[in-house]
Parts: C-alpha cells; sequence; structure tokens
C-alpha cells in the first residue's frame, strides 16, 4: 500500500514500527453506519410518546456522559392528568427494546447491579448540570419494548399520537409494543 492511500484511510490499528504485522485500514466502501434508526432508538421513541400522551414533558433523549447514556429525562406536572404522584416529578427512564430471540426476559435481567448503578451516577452527573432540575424528587423507572419485524407493507412513518401500554403499534417496518412500565424500578 502506497503512502498516499494510507493517508487517505483512517488508521485503526497502530502497529509498533518494529512489528511485522501490517496496519489496518477502514476502508470506506463500507456502508455508513447508522443509516436506519436503530431499534432502541424506535423503542424510546415509543415510550417518549407514551409518556407525552401522559402529560409528561421530555426534557432530553439519549443524555450522554462519562458513565454512560440516560434514555429519557422526563418532567411531571401532576395537575396536567391524573397520576397518584402530588408533585412535580423528574424521572430517568431506561428503555430496553428487543425482538423475539431476546434471552434476557424482554431486557430485564440488563439492568443488573453494576448497570443500576451506572445510570444512578449518570443521573448525578445530569443534576449537577442542570442545578435548576436537582431540587425536584426523582425516580428511576424501566420500560421494556418488544419489536418484531413485519413483512414488507404500507406501514406509518408516523407513531400515533397516542401509545397504550401493551397495544400494538406498526411503525417504522416493526410491530412495537411497550409490554411492561416499571415506575420506580430501582433505587441507590
Amino acid at each position: 500500500m502506497t503512502d498516499s492511500r494510507a493517508k487517505s484511510l483512517p488508521l485503526l490499528y497502530d502497529c509498533n514500527r518494529t512489528s511485522s504485522l501490517p496496519p489496518v485500514y477502514f476502508h470506506s466502501s463500507a456502508p455508513p453506519p447508522n443509516h436506519t434508526p436503530k431499534l432502541g432508538e424506535l423503542g424510546e421513541q415509543l415510550v417518549a410518546q407514551s409518556l407525552k400522551t401522559q402529560g409528561w414533558l421530555i426534557l432530553h433523549r439519549r443524555w450522554r456522559c462519562r458513565w454512560g447514556e440516560l434514555d429519557l429525562i422526563a418532567q411531571h406536572y401532576p395537575n396536567t392528568t391524573p397520576q397518584p404522584y402530588q408533585e412535580t416529578c423528574l424521572v430517568f427512564v431506561e428503555v430496553k427494546t428487543r425482538s423475539q430471540e431476546s434471552w434476557d426476559a424482554d431486557g430485564l435481567l440488563a439492568i443488573t447491579p453494576h448497570k443500576q448503578k451506572k445510570l444512578w451516577q449518570a443521573a448525578e452527573l445530569f443534576l449537577t448540570q442542570f442545578p435548576n432540575l436537582a431540587h425536584l424528587p426523582c425516580r428511576f423507572d424501566l420500560a421494556l419494548v418488544s419489536a418484531q419485524k413485519v413483512k414488507p407493507q404500507p406501514v406509518s412513518d408516523f407513531l400515533p399520537a397516542s401509545v397504550t401500554l401493551g397495544q400494538p403499534v406498526l411503525w417504522a417496518g416493526y410491530q412495537l409494543t411497550l409490554q411492561t412500565y416499571i415506575h420506580s424500578a430501582f433505587a441507590e
């Protein structure tokens, strides 16, 4: 490989100059990553729509920090819909979207104590970056979404205005169902 070609391709593996192994390059002919929405993103959008229907305001989606990602961060105002909450509440929602071949109880087993700790740390960092929300009571909810690829047919590109627990929605080539929503799924 000539030096000019090597400069045009990003180096994935930087070999030690004394190594006899050639460097490995990423070839630009590979399909671009993220060219279609990922299944997890579809599940998060479904859950966000369900929360909006119930009077929640989605403050952030996929908020990232060094501890990981918070899928949804939402705020509820008590007078918008009848809910068992008496005051404004901030909720961090972890969304697990799984296909039928799931081995981890539809995502429930993926919420290990280690994962819970990382989510807790991410939430603490979020609250330090948004101190105007730090006074609110907070909780961690868990949403489990099942997804089944549907055969090519006219499927809506838009989510319905209302998403109901247990009711399938045909969207973006999938049948998505918000299977389970667990309030206060875990605490510190």
